[in-house]
């Protein structure tokens, strides 16, 4: 539920705090008071495209926030943890529109993009414009109203996996016989290479092993001879270092009764002298195991040249060789069993087109159900909005076999009938704005009705309707207000009458300014504020004595 809106440097309005209430509030004012300026602001928090018309004249930037109780919407706290951004039962919106016309959006305080805005409101929100029935003669949108008002999304989203399947498996089967006329001349060529790679037999990570051995190889006499001098310089010779270490060790161990402090000494010098000694078996054990080969150097050349050389052939390093092998033979193995994947393929496609079918034909029924219901809710509010004998009738047909989409077969199309005896047409070719704008109301309500969206705001829906058609649109909207959250902004004293709370907006005008200020009426101003969308400019005791009257029935 939306708590409360607090706009700053807005179109004309300077700065505005609204707290709003549970159930219905009726939006009043007259013409140019900035009403609709309102929803725009909400419609720019819920992601809507801003633009720097949108700042005020002479201010740098807009700001506009919002808070939301969001403790029973589950969807809503579901999607704030999926994006880390969930805080605690309410959740904060914010939108600052700079002069140069970007914009920055927030969401707890974190910066969001658009998009996150957008997607986030809709779960807050459900915004049905004056114009609403522009939209409502899109097929697109008949299909997805009935859907929603029918509650067929499993079913749907079972229905859209299946046919995003069968997509792909068709294009795979394609690419196969697509590729038919190349591949035995493909497959000879792969052959070829096959078996030059077999006959090669590449191994994962032989050519660093090949290079490593080649440099000892090519370079084994300085080693032998280098090797040889310090095993003997070290420790073999009469005057090696180990020899002069050890006569150290022998010379300082009286010393070191004599004079305790060359006991470390002595024991540093015998530690070089363990550790020389270590070093000195290494040493003498790998010139042992070196050797002068002469044949397997010149193997190791042969076989680095060979596997450079075909790496070169492929155009690829002679590191990659084995991976290169591996993903030829994948391809090899996937052109030779080319025909048995087509069969099973075309099995596939045969399995999918049956659960396609079974699923898009028990979406047919339901939704045939879903427009029965829907249409006679709607037919039955056409009558109490000065549509006598006027019938709503959804109709649900099956496009055939060959129209496979995402949705279903289905073709789904509101058809109308404002006067008794005419047969239902298209909604499209509903001549008269007002019936069209009547009927959109109608199916509004009853579509709202079923919204899990806790704040529902109406704009001017009830443009082109009067007299007792106007009471019964606020009965019908009061009624809402019993389970939804419902702003409705309206020009009609008996839509704003039956509203369980009431704001007005007004224009203030000086010579240098002109600011927008919402007051929430009670009691005589609210009597006073009907009084004048009854009367007008003049005003009688009469006059409010009607508007009383209106408020006491509401």
């Amino acid at each position: 539920m939306l708590l409360s809106l607090h706009i700053r440097d807005f179109a004309i309005i300077d700065e505005l705090e609204i707290e709003l209430q549970p159930g219905t509030t009726a939006l009043t004012g007259e013409t140019g008071a900035g009403k609709s300026i309102l929803l725009d602001a909400l419609g720019l928090l819920l992601g809507d495209r801003a633009d720097a018309g949108s700042v005020r004249h002479g201010a740098e930037r807009a700001d506009i926030s919002a808070s939301f109780d969001i403790a029973r919407l589950d969807s809503a706290r579901s999607w704030l943890r999926a994006q880390s951004l969930d805080l605690d039962d309410e959740c904060q919106l914010r939108r600052v529109i700079l002069r140069s016309g970007r914009s920055r959006g927030y969401i707890n305080g974190s910066p969001v993009p658009a998009q996150s805005l957008r997607e986030l409101g809709e779960h807050l929100v459900d915004i049905h414009g004056q114009h609403e029935h522009q939209s409502l003669m899109k097929r697109d949108l008949q299909r997805q109203l009935l859907d929603y008002h029918g509650g067929h999304d499993r079913l749907l989203d079972e229905l859209a996996a299946i046919h995003r399947d069968w997509k792909q498996v068709d294009a795979d089967i394609a690419a196969i016989i697509g590729a038919g006329n190349d591949r035995d001349s493909r497959l000879e060529f792969l052959r070829f290479q096959q078996q030059e790679l077999d006959e090669l037999a590449p191994q994962p990570g032989e050519v660093e092993q090949l290079h490593e051995e080649h440099r000892r190889l090519s370079n084994a006499g300085q080693l032998l001879e280098t090797c040889d001098l310090h095993v003997r310089q070290l420790y073999d010779d009469e005057h090696a270092a180990q020899s002069l270490i050890s006569q150290a060790l022998v010379d300082l161990e009286p010393l070191a009764r004599i004079d305790p402090a060359l006991q470390e000494t002595g024991e540093l010098i015998n530690s070089a002298l363990i550790q020389l000694e270590e070093g000195c078996s290494q040493l003498r054990n790998y010139r042992d195991r070196l050797e002068l080969d002469p044949q397997r150097l010149q193997w190791v050349e042969q076989r680095l040249d060979a596997l450079h050389r075909v790496a070169g052939k492929h155009h690829i390093q002679a590191e990659a060789l084995p991976e290169f092998q591996a993903r030829l033979d994948e391809e090899l193995a996937t052109l030779e069993q080319a025909d048995e994947r087509l069969q099973a393929l075309e099995a596939q496609r045969e399995q999918l087109f049956a659960r396609y079918e079974k699923a898009a034909q028990q979406l047919t029924r339901k939704r045939k159900k879903t427009a029965a219901q829907l249409s006679g809710q709607v037919s039955a509010d056409m009558q109490t909005l000065g549509m006598k004998g006027g019938q709503f009738v959804i109709e649900v047909t099956d496009g055939g076999s060959e129209r496979m989409s995402p949705h279903g077969r289905d073709r789904i199309e509101f058809l109308v009938s404002a006067n008794p005896g005419q047969p239902p047409r298209p909604l499209t070719k509903v001549a008269s704005g007002g019936e069209l704008s009547r009927i959109s109301l109608a199916i509004q309500v009853s579509a709202a009705a079923d919204t899990r969206i806790p704040t529902l705001i109406f704009d001017e829906v009830d443009t082109g309707v009067g007299g007792a058609v106007a009471e019964t649109v606020g009965m019908q909207l009061q009624a809402l207000g019993k389970h939804h959250q419902v702003l409705c902004v309206t020009h009609l004293p008996q839509v704003a009458a039956q509203a369980h709370q009431h704001l007005r907006v007004s224009k203030l005008t000086s010579e240098t300014t002109t600011r927008t200020r919402v007051q929430a009426l009670e009691d005589d101003e609210r009597t006073e504020e009907i009084a004048r969308m009854l009367g007008g400019r003049k005003i009688t005791a009469s006059t409010r004595a009607h508007a009383r009257e209106m408020l006491q029935s509401g």
